[in-house]
């Protein structure tokens, strides 16, 4: 498996890679690859990589900058991430995530947001911050991963992007 950022080459098959692993989940409503392209058109989609077997994209994974109501910068959100059906729980979601937080770590990230399941985030270090909210959904599903001691305290938003439907 390799994993490289996206080209253009790529657009296509992320879009289908992300209709694919979202199709048959329920907490989905299947706007996913809606919310990659609003973030790659307006620039704000900050690493976009896919992990790639035998030269076909399997998985894709996108960061772009959250705002948070205290002002702290540095923070952003991840999500989408993606793994064609045939290809979860073989490590490449973790890799694709790890391999993110360690490109927004050399880029002086602060933190990384999500709203996602749990029980495979907290694998990879996410947990549950009380300083941090997110409006609208139930707060165990809103997970943070700090990359160092200081926890901003606010409202997390993320980009306008993740709320494109077409």
């Amino acid at each position: 498996m390799i994993i490289r950022r996206e080209t253009v080459d790529d657009i296509e098959a992320i879009g289908q890679v992300t209709i694919a692993a979202f199709k048959t989940l329920p907490i989905s409503n299947h706007t996913e690859q809606f919310i990659i392209n609003a973030l790659r058109a307006a620039g704000v989609l900050t690493i976009s990589l896919v992990a790639e077997i035998d030269g076909r994209v399997v998985g894709h994974i996108a960061f772009s900058p959250v705002e948070i109501s205290d002002g702290s910068t540095g923070w952003y959100g991840l999500g989408p991430v993606s793994v064609l059906p045939e290809y979860q729980k073989q490590g490449i979601g973790q890799s694709l995530v790890n391999e993110g937080i360690s490109m927004l770590k050399e880029l002086g990230g602060e933190g990384c947001a999500l709203v996602g399941d749990p029980n495979f985030y907290r694998r990879v270090g996410f947990n549950h911050a009380p300083e941090l909210r997110y409006e609208g959904i139930p707060q165990e599903f809103f997970l943070v991963l700090p990359f160092h001691e200081t926890v901003p305290q606010g409202m997390v938003a993320f980009h306008e992007g993740f709320f494109a439907n077409a």
